[in-house]
């Protein structure tokens, strides 16, 4: 039986609510129904789609960095993006492989979780 599409993530962090304010902010993703598990967390949802899973109270590994390299979301916006990141003072990486392909914006999370934004290749550019 085939995977079919992506259901969600799982991140780990030492401060649910800064995470949740981290993905509101940056993503738009809105805090919603989650299970009543008897440790913290959230479960985030992209319109009615929960499609990442926070989960606190558990020490994180010493090298934030795991096996999964990052987690990509499609988004709109990349000017106004770039600037929320640069007030307040996150680094970040923007590329475009193809002027046909994707922007690419990859950015960490509050946890050190790598996160990507794929713009359309027609969204309008930062001049540098």
């Amino acid at each position: 039986m085939p995977a079919t599409a992506m259901n969600h993530f799982t991140i780990l962090t030492d401060n649910v609510d800064e995470t949740i304010k981290f993905y509101n902010e940056f993503l738009g993703l809105e805090s919603g129904e989650r299970p009543p598990f008897d440790f913290p967390g959230a479960w985030l949802y992209a319109g009615n789609t929960a499609v990442l899973h926070v989960i606190g109270g558990r020490t994180l590994p010493e090298s934030r960095e795991g096996v999964i390299d990052h987690m990509a979301f499609s988004a709109t916006g990349l000017i106004e993006t770039i600037k929320k990141l640069e007030r307040h003072e996150i680094d970040y990486s923007l590329r475009q492989v193809r002027p046909s392909d994707p922007w690419q914006l990859f950015f960490f999370d509050p946890s050190g979780a790598k996160v990507e934004l794929d713009y359309p290749s027609d969204e309008p550019t930062p001049k540098k």
